[in-house]
């Protein structure tokens, strides 16, 4: 016999919610912006880290 699933409601789930959304900002900036003059971290390590997910995404980066 199966389980019954647990309700989760909004009010629970919001926070949730909000807080991935603020790390997939976080991370689309960091794949996208971290290569100039806003960069957080000196040189082209993080540029060349993230290279590939920056063509996936569509940012120019050449």
């Amino acid at each position: 016999m199966p389980l019954p699933l647990p309700v989760i409601s909004a009010g629970e789930l919001l926070p949730w919610a909000v807080f991935g959304g603020l790390l997939l900002v976080l991370m689309l900036y960091f794949v996208g912006a971290e290569q100039g003059a806003t960069s957080l971290v000196q040189g082209r390590a993080v540029h060349e880290f993230v290279h590939d997910a920056r063509h996936l995404l569509g940012f120019p980066c050449h």
